[in-house]
């Protein structure tokens, strides 16, 4: 088996793992699975992963299926593994998984509302952004107008996404316009969560290759903090987390919309105030992005 990404927020979520890879394996900034061939886990090798946690731990009630894209599997191995989820551990709430937009259309109105059925809820999807620019830039394989009708889909099925967002994925110079089409996005689709973080690249991807060569320009502190500021006024959710702890991001801030707004948008002022004649330079990286100050 390959390591396990999860996000945070799934750390005491038992991880399964029924795919190895990531179907689409090809964003522009994505390295975490270059080399790995994408392929589905047997259903025996399943169920054995299964029948070992449920000898030590059968109270398990949280379920996070790995890894790559789990939800591109077709909808009938989906609720064929919620059902020995299910059997092997049944105080099991809910079946949540990594997910693509490309990966709900594979599935029918009425797949998505089986799927729910049977617990599986709270994909986390990496939307980025809801900019076609962007989209098309990122190597998504899909558009912003296609992102919100899909997301509806969902919506429409009972199932709950977390939307992944990444500031700077535009460039400075769309910034503002990254910022107003992607809270566009997020206020139709309605999110129970946003994870936020700011573009990195390492060797091994287009992106990077691009930032070195010149052809692609990294967001200023200034301006990402301006993305952030933006985004953050547009958004009109209420009961939505707003998860921005990432080590990538210029400040980890994290908050309840609308409950929250003013405050963070208030502590980002406060992080651009102290940062003062930095806020012009590039932010210098470690692993997972994470700024150095």
């Amino acid at each position: 088996m390959n390591i396990m990404y999860r996000p945070p927020f799934e750390a005491n979520s038992f991880l399964l793992q029924v795919t190895e890879g990531c179907s689409h394996n090809a964003c522009s900034f994505c390295t975490m699975y270059r080399e790995v061939p994408f392929r589905m886990e047997t259903m025996e090798t399943v169920e054995a992963q299964l029948r070992r946690a449920g000898e030590y731990a059968p109270y398990i009630d949280r379920v996070f299926l790995e890894n790559g894209d789990p939800f591109v599997l077709p909808a009938d191995r989906l609720l064929a593994v919620a059902e020995l989820v299910h059997e092997y551990f049944p105080n099991t709430k809910t079946i949540a998984m990594y997910a693509s937009i490309n990966n709900i259309m594979t599935k029918t109105d009425a797949e998505l509302k089986a799927l729910r059925e049977q617990g599986i809820n709270e994909l986390n999807i990496g939307v980025e952004s809801g900019l076609d620019e962007a989209l098309t830039y990122m190597n998504k394989g899909y558009t912003a107008q296609q992102a919100i009708h899909e997301l509806q889909r969902l919506r429409d099925a009972g199932i709950d996404y977390g939307a992944i967002i990444i500031f700077g994925c535009a460039g400075p110079a769309l910034r503002t316009e990254n910022a107003e089409a992607t809270a566009h996005l997020l206020n139709i689709t309605r999110p129970y969560l946003i994870f936020t973080g700011t573009l990195h690249a390492d060797p091994g991807c287009p992106l990077y290759d691009d930032i070195s060569g010149g052809s692609f320009a990294e967001c200023t502190f200034g301006e990402y903090l301006d993305e952030e500021e933006q985004l953050l006024s547009r958004l009109e959710l209420d009961n939505c987390l707003y998860f921005g702890l990432h080590p990538s991001n210029v400040l980890r801030v994290q908050g309840m919309l609308g409950r929250d707004r003013e405050r963070m948008l208030e502590d980002l002022q406060q992080v651009r105030s102290r940062l003062g004649s930095r806020l012009d330079r590039h932010p210098v990286r470690r692993g997972e992005g994470a700024i150095v100050f």
